[in-house]
Parts: structure tokens; C-alpha cells; sequence
């Protein structure tokens, strides 16, 4: 199958990390491989031991794990968002992006889920999700949604990958016979005729406009899970476009990370540009200043308010001695410091924003902490056992060990993905003159 000039430049570039594993790449996946290993021992601990060896309690029934459940499913919302957008609106600077956002959909999509199993005390119960749902239960309504967005997701991923496959079988890849073997059936016998580039382009058009949906209602279930409990901090209208403006913000952040990690490993200054990332900064601007709104409507209302209940979880929120400093650092690092970076022509540049970037995600996982944390540890019915540990939670070292198993795991499954395909669409990049305007 015939490519463009810079697809055979791109696939140039890639063939290395697709034919062979360095001694490097072979450490990194051991490293990855060995913090998966020690949490996996951490589950059987809390298999075995109970939810004692967490610091979950009768009180505070949510912690960290449902945090990274939060964090991890947004990143997969806004990249199927992202992608989805890219490619129904034809955009072409975003070509090089739209892989890396839609591998960052799948590997979310595939770990955030582990953590609310994580928080489930009987996994031989498991089935009753499905054999006895209730249906006005809206953790019915996530599970199915979930899956839904998962199946999704991967077909999303799968027919923009197609025409690749076919690259990669017609090309001379010093592979392994059994790699090779697999692209030519993963390429379904595409050969690149009319009828089949429009039956593709069609598809991935199609589950574009069903996924960009899709993604904005799971993410409102999500925040109604919340919404719908009468606990402080949750009962607010708001929580639904400010859960899909989170999740958007977020993966942006995330993307822009990969985007800086894949231009710098790979050499691919020619392609993904000091403009692209401008762009990127733009979108991050738009989505922080949305975020920073409802962030402060959030406060604003439950403050003006003056409802006890709410009171006391403004109070704790805002406390230096309690949660006061983690909220400072969630909103000046999460909003006040992107905006200004991406704002300001001086300050964009790729290494900058991809630091912005980092310390922004850092502090939207953080928030999300603070959505959860605090408002569980302020009950409306006065708390029996005022034991230090079941009135505060503490993350344990289980629960970290879990948290950081997570995290291997994302990584093990872009370091994986980039074995066999290149983390670039090379059969629909933008054409040799464009690349080269872009460079200008």
C-alpha cells in the first residue's frame, strides 16, 4: 500500500522502536512490570485482610481509589472528545495528536475501571451487578456506560489504525513472523482503493459522532452519582458540566505531556510543531477559565449560603491547619498558573507547558481529592466513634502501592501499543507541503 513521502519518513522513524527493545525499553518495562507485581500484592492483602489494611471506613467509605477512578475516566472522556473533534471538523494540525488521544482513551478507560473494583468488599458478588441491577441506581447506569464507552473506545481506536496495518504489512519491518502475521489480519485485506478509504473515513466519522456524546453523558452520570447523594459539596446543579469541563481540562493537560514525551523521543520536530502546542495552550486556556467558573461557583454559592452543613465544609476546605493548602495549591496550580502561562506568547513554549502541564494534572487530581475526601468526613447525622481514624482518612500504604500499580499500568499500555504501532497516523498525515508550512 502506497503512503506519502512523510509517511515513509514517519514509518522510517518508528521502525526501530517497532523492530527492536533496547536495554533501556527492557528496564523501563521491568520497572513497570515489578510496580504492577507490588500491588498486585497489596490487592491480595486487601483481599485477604479486609478494607482495614486501607484507610476506608465507616465513615469515609470513598477514598483514593475512587479518586483515581475520577481522574482516570475523565482522561478517557476528553480524549475521545478531543480525537473526536479533530477528526469531524477535519482538522488538520491535529493529525499528529489524534493517535496519542485516542491510546490516552483506551489505556484510561481500561485502568480507571480497576479502581472501583478496588472498592468493592466482595468480588464473588461481582455478577449481582448484572444479574440484579437496579435500575434506579445511577452505579448501574456508570457500569453499563463504562462498557459501552469501552467497547466504543477500542473500535474508535481500531478503525484509525486499519490503513496502518496495511502499511505495516506491505512494508519491509524486520519483524518477527508472528507480528507481521497479525497486521495482515488486523488489516481485514485493505488494499487502499476508493471504496474502502470511504467506508473507513465513514465508520470513524460515525463513531466520533457517537462517542463525543457518549463521553459527555458517562461523565454526567458520574457527577450524578454524586449530585444525587445528599451530602455537602454534592447536591449542586453544576456538577455535571463541571465534571465534563474537568475531564476536558485534564486529558488536555495529559495530552499535551505525551504530545512533548513523543516529540522528544522520537525526534519529531518536523512534525509536531512549536504550533501545536500553541494550540493546545489555547484549548487549555479556554478550558481554565470554563474550570476556574465553576470552581468558584462552587464556593461562592455554598458559602453565600450559609447552610451549617455547608459551612463546615467551607471552613474545612479553606482551614490551613485542615485541607486549606491543598486547596490553594489545586486552584493556584490548577487554574490561575496555566492560564497565565498560556496566555502570555513569552511563556508558551513546549518545555514550559509541558511543566504547566504536569503540575496542573497533579492538581486536578487533587481536586478531586477534595471533592471526595472532606465531604465524607462531614456527615450530616452526628459521628458515633470519633476515633481519630474513622473521623479522618488517611491513605495507607496499600492503598498507594494499588495507586501506583494504576499508573504503571497506563504506561505499560502505551509503551506496549508502541511495539506494534507507530504512536503516529503515517497513512493519513497531512500532506509534505503542509508539514513543511507548518515548520515555517
Amino acid at each position: 500500500m502506497k503512503i506519502s513521502t512523510s509517511g515513509s519518513e514517519m514509518l522510517r522513524t518508528f521502525s526501530p522502536q517497532i523492530e527492536h527493545t533496547s536495554k533501556g525499553e527492557k528496564m523501563w518495562i521491568t520497572v513497570l512490570v515489578a510496580t504492577i507485581g507490588l500491588a498486585l500484592y497489596g490487592l491480595y492483602l486487601q483481599i485477604f485482610k479486609g478494607h482495614g489494611v486501607t484507610g476506608m471506613r465507616d465513615n469515609v467509605i470513598w477514598g483514593i481509589y475512587i479518586v483515581n477512578f475520577m481522574f482516570l475516566i475523565g482522561l478517557s472522556y476528553a480524549g475521545a472528545i478531543i480525537a473526536g473533534f479533530l477528526i469531524l471538523f477535519k482538522v488538520e494540525w491535529g493529525k499528529p495528536l489524534i493517535r496519542l488521544a485516542q491510546l490516552m482513551t483506551l489505556a484510561s478507560v481500561i485502568v480507571g475501571p480497576i479502581f472501583i473494583l478496588l472498592c468493592v468488599g466482595r468480588f464473588d458478588r461481582l455478577h449481582h451487578l448484572f444479574i440484579y441491577p437496579r435500575l434506579q441506581s445511577p452505579l448501574t447506569w456508570d457500569v453499563l456506560a463504562v462498557i459501552t464507552f469501552l467497547v466504543g473506545s477500542f473500535l474508535f481506536l481500531y478503525l484509525s489504525l486499519i490503513q496502518d496495518f496495511a502499511v505495516y504489512r506491505d512494508s519491509n519491518l524486520n519483524v518477527s513472523k508472528w507480528k507481521h502475521n497479525l497486521w495482515a489480519w488486523l488489516a481485514l485485506r485493505y488494499t487502499g482503493t476508493e471504496n474502502q478509504k470511504r467506508l473507513i473515513n465513514t465508520s470513524r466519522n460515525l463513531m466520533a459522532i457517537v462517542l463525543i456524546p457518549v463521553s459527555i453523558m458517562v461523565a454526567s452520570i458520574l457527577s450524578w452519582i454524586f449530585g444525587m447523594t445528599l451530602r455537602p459539596g454534592w447536591h449542586s446543579t453544576i456538577f455535571g458540566p463541571y465534571f465534563v469541563v474537568g475531564a476536558i481540562y485534564s486529558g488536555i493537560g495529559v495530552l499535551i505531556i505525551i504530545t512533548w514525551y513523543t516529540r522528544k523521543m522520537y525526534h519529531l520536530e518536523r512534525y509536531i510543531t512549536p504550533k501545536h502546542f500553541d494550540y493546545l495552550a489555547y484549548m487549555m486556556l479556554v478550558m481554565a477559565a470554563g474550570y476556574g467558573y465553576f470552581t468558584f461557583s462552587e464556593y461562592f454559592t455554598s458559602w453565600y449560603g450559609s447552610e451549617t452543613w455547608d459551612a463546615q465544609l467551607i471552613d474545612k476546605l479553606f482551614a490551613p491547619d485542615e485541607y486549606g493548602w491543598l486547596t490553594f495549591f489545586a486552584n493556584v496550580a490548577g487554574v490561575v498558573i496555566p492560564v497565565i502561562f498560556a496566555a502570555v506568547p513569552k511563556l508558551r513554549k513546549p518545555d514550559n507547558l509541558m511543566v504547566v502541564a504536569a503540575i496542573m494534572v497533579l492538581a486536578m487530581w487533587v481536586k478531586r481529592y477534595l471533592i471526595v475526601v472532606p465531604t465524607l468526613e462531614t456527615p450530616l447525622l452526628p459521628i458515633e466513634d470519633i476515633r481519630p481514624e474513622y473521623v479522618h482518612y488517611t491513605i495507607t500504604w496499600v492503598e498507594w502501592l494499588l495507586t501506583f500499580g494504576g499508573v504503571a499500568s497506563f504506561f505499560l499500555i502505551f509503551t506496549l501499543a508502541g511495539k506494534f504501532v507507530t504512536l503516529i497516523d503515517i497513512s493519513d498525515l497531512p500532506k509534505d507541503e503542509n508539514v513543511k508550512t507548518q515548520n515555517q
